[in-house]
């Protein structure tokens, strides 16, 4: 049954929305069923007018709206819809079918909503569902937007309030999200998750005193969670105690030992105060338990570049590209399967087959060569010229496939073509400033290349430990923030 804030407007208003019938005592009799609750028999009453009268779009709106608080949406929805082909911006049937479509969180509602507002651009609740349903398609530029115009309508919604949050905290502006979770908190003072998510607000906008006050009372349980440890690890570091931070981000691990991403905060705050040593153990112990997990062989690798390590850095940077390997051939949509059981040559030809139907197309080339890398390590180690000819048309096909260009400069590295290997990384980073392999790459070919390439290595080292910090604070928001499915607005 829909207990949306429109369908308690029409409601209520019965008599403007079914002005215009041709019996005035119809429309009476309808309106006194209505609100005497007797749905059926003011459904039968408009199906009866709407036999007379079948193109009156008021009369079809009438239906829809018994039929929606009965209940029956996919009637309702179709009642809206014929309303709409007689008059396709009436308000009462858009915002009807609009009601229908958020209840199910259904995207279609999204043009809907948008024609709404088109007429009525004050109109706070359709700013709120817009906003809502913006943020389930991932755009919280444009969900702000909506959210902003709708403070009003959802100062009382929890759903809409933890999801405006979310969205200021995703788009860099946790200041603003602050005082809309401290909002949410009010609605629900006891809830753990809302208080844990304005503690990531805070300790997002630097505000380490407050994050703190929030999470003490948690800390005290007799069995924390370990993501919550986690976060007061960062706002004790923000307050500048480390050792807080330190012994909280142990418990964590000692709580949750084959989660990755506490071994490497671990790391990370290893790195920020020269405790290379110490950062390295920590991972030595979390490989023995998570063997798979590529961010703790980069982390590590970091680490053993800042104590001048590079035989080890360079061997844990092929450790974290191996395993990443299966995962970007995965991205481009080849069948695993067969690779999993060491069949490459069933792979190969099914890519090649492919290719013969497709010659144009870059992400086969860019699988061939990943193939035939791939198959060097059941031979002797040399990737064939085919696979570095296949990387090359991917290239020229797409020149920003920074996969082709990465899987070259790793071809390149290991014939000792470390000149060629800088080219490509280097040409990677252009197109895509973030890539973590272009960079680790840069940091294993320079190391190679005389004297005044081993001076830039350290300046890679500390830009891609920078990157990792803001992988894995991004990760931590993911992490922390948990939306919920929401109802539409309910009545006031």
């Amino acid at each position: 049954m829909l207990h949306g804030r429109w369908i308690v407007v029409f409601v209520v208003s019965m008599s403007f929305v079914a002005r215009g019938q041709q019996s005035q005592s119809s429309v009476a009799s309808i309106e006194s069923l209505i609100r005497a609750q007797q749905y059926s028999a003011a459904l039968d009453a408009t199906r009866s007018a709407l036999h007379e009268d079948p193109r009156n779009y008021r009369l079809w709106t009438v239906e829809g709206i018994v039929l929606s608080i009965q209940g029956q949406r996919p009637a309702a929805l179709t009642a809206f819809d014929r309303a709409l082909s007689f008059s396709p911006t009436y308000p009462a049937a858009l915002k009807g079918k609009a009601e229908i479509l958020y209840q199910t969180q259904d995207k279609r509602a999204i043009p809907v909503l948008k024609e709404i507002l088109s007429a009525d651009p004050r109109d706070e609740t359709a700013h709120e569902m817009l906003a809502v349903l913006e943020t389930k398609q991932g755009d919280c530029d444009i969900a702000n937007q909506h959210f902003l115009a709708s403070t009003d309508a959802m100062k009382d919604h929890p759903g809409s309030l933890e999801a405006y949050g979310y969205c200021l905290v995703q788009t860099k502006q946790p200041e603003k999200a602050v005082p809309v979770f401290e909002q949410l908190m009010a609605l629900h003072p006891e809830s753990t998750d809302t208080k844990y998510d304005l503690a990531v607000a805070q300790v997002e906008a630097g505000r380490y005193s407050d994050a703190v006050k929030v999470l003490e009372p948690f800390l005290q349980a007799d069995s924390p969670d370990s993501d919550l440890l986690s976060l007061a690890s960062e706002a004790y570091e923000g307050l500048g105690n480390t050792p807080k931070a330190v012994e909280l981000l142990r418990q964590a691990i000692v709580l949750s030992p084959t989660a990755a991403s506490y071994y490497v905060s671990f790391a990370t705050l290893c790195l920020d105060h020269e405790s290379f040593q110490v950062g390295i153990d920590m991972l030595d112990a979390g490989l023995k338990r998570i063997s798979d997990d590529p961010s703790l062989y980069i982390a590590r690798g970091l680490l053993y570049a800042q104590l001048a390590q590079y035989d080890q850095a360079e061997a844990d940077f092929r450790k974290a590209e191996q395993l990443d390997s299966a995962q970007s051939l995965s991205a481009y949509g080849i069948d695993l399967a067969e690779i999993a059981k060491n069949n490459l040559d069933q792979a190969l030809l099914e890519v090649r087959s492919q290719l013969k139907a497709h010659p144009e197309s870059p992400q086969l080339h860019f699988m061939l060569a990943k193939l035939l890398f791939e198959q060097r390590t059941a031979t002797d180690n040399v990737v064939s010229d085919e696979a570095i000819k296949a990387a090359e048309e991917a290239l020229k096909l797409k020149p920003d496939m920074v996969g082709a260009r990465d899987l070259l400069a790793d071809i390149y590295i290991r014939s000792g073509q470390y000149n060629l290997a800088i080219e490509q990384s280097r040409a990677s980073l252009r197109y895509f400033p973030s890539d973590q392999s272009a960079m680790y790459h840069l940091i294993i070919a320079l190391r190679h290349s005389g004297p005044e390439g081993q001076r830039e290595v350290q300046q890679w080292v500390k830009q891609l430990s920078d990157l990792k910090q803001t992988s894995r604070q991004k990760e931590m928001e993911q992490k922390h923030f948990k939306l919920v499915e929401v109802d539409s607005p309910p009545a006031k």
